[in-house]
């Protein structure tokens, strides 16, 4: 059983049996916890927090644990119905509206049910963390000289070095902002790149949470098709003519969700188009960390083949180590640092002191290589099981593409599953996405990964939030029966 599972049935526990004692009354100490409940002191600990987190429990060093003093009633609900004309008075002046739709983010975020087999997570499997290498790294970071002192907003030097030496080619550390993941790089970068009510060139399809950001900032995303071998360069060059847009969002590396490799062919074509345009390119390098066992050499970012400024590089830690390890990176060059710095400062200040020194501790540690090599191995593995038993129980699903590369499937539905596929749509998604969830697995619908009509029905099935090779051979053979489910009633 994982600790985090302990300590929520402890919590759960515990919990119950409160009303056993009188208000400032004592519970059990800690050891006669650990002793009862077979549980380990770091599981009694976490789950006192978390009960004294909530203000049922009072915690007092030395002395223990007691149930906190009654609490007074809430007061009524207020009335917030005024909310809704303030939050909309001024959108008449919007050219675009600058609603925020986190749906298409949160899917991937929301944990599930217990006993519903996670194919849409957008993380590692904590079985797949380097949780002890994290925790080790924590520590040293914080036995370092001034570790709570402010750090330079625009990164720890040393951090930021490491960064610039793994984007390669003539990056240097002055060129790089240390960010509070990657998300947060991307807000940066829309923010510092296009005025509200400009357009955006996205790949079609594309990263949710990324049209969420700019949407959110009132930019008009604009899709341009991708295939197996990335964004289509005559179609990119049309669209920048006719939108006049001045920035391009892509994902060269295992794009999401496709998986998708920019091809060399494509790469010099991509930034000779923007470049022409006078725009720029942002790179979305998130799972370069992600390679599997047995992919070969990887292209290097464009950012390391760019000397003119065109291409604003964001990266990350968060997706090779956890999803509370938010530590990353923009990269950039001209005037164009100077806004992205403002904006972050602006926004954030700067990433916390601590949570950077121990990044710091963590990637020049020998654990590193160890984990990364653990993940790479562990991927393929599960890669191959999940493409295997989609072949065998779902042999109508089309996987036209098979990446060497992060974490997930996309799969495009079967003509005829609710109708065609274009009759299917996003509400067969829906049908199916809600069979899954009952039928015990959890699924993520394509049409969220489209800024415009999609083209066909699809599904992504995420192989790294699982416990193991099992859970994804029942996995999906509970979305077969899903399907089934769903093509019987249609």
């Amino acid at each position: 059983m994982y600790e985090r599972s302990s300590v929520g049935e402890l919590v759960n526990q515990l919990r119950q049996e409160l009303d056993r004692y009188s208000h400032g009354g004592k519970l059990p100490s800690s050891r006669a916890l650990v002793e009862r409940f077979r549980v380990s002191p770091v599981t009694v600990s976490r789950a006192l927090a978390q009960l004294a987190a909530e203000g049922l429990v009072v915690t007092r060093p030395g002395a223990g644990a007691f149930r906190a003093e009654s609490r007074t009633a809430p007061a009524p609900a207020g009335d917030t119905s005024w909310q809704e004309v303030a939050l909309s008075a001024d959108g008449a002046a919007d050219l675009v509206p600058r609603t925020v739709d986190a749906s298409g983010v949160l899917v991937s975020l929301a944990a599930p049910p217990p006993g519903v087999i996670e194919f849409n997570s957008g993380y590692l499997h904590p079985s797949l963390q380097p949780e002890q290498a994290m925790g080790a790294a924590l520590s040293r970071a914080g036995r370092r000289p001034g570790v709570w002192a402010r750090p330079p907003v625009e990164g720890v030097p040393e951090l930021r070095e490491w960064f610039a030496r793994s984007i390669g080619g003539a990056v240097t550390a002055a060129e790089v902002l240390v960010t509070a993941g990657g998300q947060s790089a991307l807000t940066t970068a829309l923010r510092a790149l296009a005025p509200p009510g400009a357009p955006v060139l996205v790949e079609s399809p594309t990263y949710p949470g990324m049209l969420a950001i700019a949407r959110a900032a009132g930019l008009r995303p604009v899709p341009v098709p991708v295939d197996a071998d990335g964004v289509k360069p005559a179609l990119l060059a049309d669209a920048f003519r006719a939108t006049g847009a001045r920035v391009f969002v892509c994902q060269p590396l295992f794009q999401n969700p496709t998986g998708a490799l920019l091809s060399a062919e494509r790469r010099g074509e991509v930034l000779r188009i923007a470049r022409e345009a006078g725009a720029f390119v942002v790179e979305d390098d998130f799972v370069r960390r992600l390679v599997h066992e047995d992919a070969g050499p990887l292209p290097r970012p464009l950012a390391a083949e760019d000397p003119d400024g065109v291409v604003v590089h964001v990266c990350s830690l968060t997706k090779a180590t956890s999803p509370s390890f938010r530590v990353g990176a923009l990269a950039a060059r001209g005037p164009v640092l100077e806004r992205l710095r403002a904006i972050q400062v602006v926004d954030t200040f700067f990433v916390p002191r601590p949570l950077q020194e121990a990044a710091l501790e963590l990637v020049g540690s020998p654990a590193w290589l160890r984990h990364l090599r653990a993940v790479s191995a562990e991927l393929r593995r599960r890669r191959d099981a999940m493409t295997s038993a989609l072949r065998l129980e779902l042999p109508a699903y089309s996987l036209p593409h098979i990446p060497s590369g992060g974490y997930h499937l996309w799969l495009r539905l079967p003509d005829g599953t609710g109708g065609t596929s274009q009759a299917f749509g996003s509400g067969g998604e829906s049908a199916l996405v809600t069979a899954a969830l009952r039928a015990g697995v959890a699924v993520i619908a394509g049409r969220p990964y489209f800024s415009a009509e999609p083209p066909a029905a699809h599904v992504r099935l995420s192989f790294a939030g699982v416990a193991g090779v099992g859970e994804i051979a029942e996995g999906v053979r509970r979305l077969r029966v899903a399907q089934e489910g769903t093509t019987a009633h249609s």
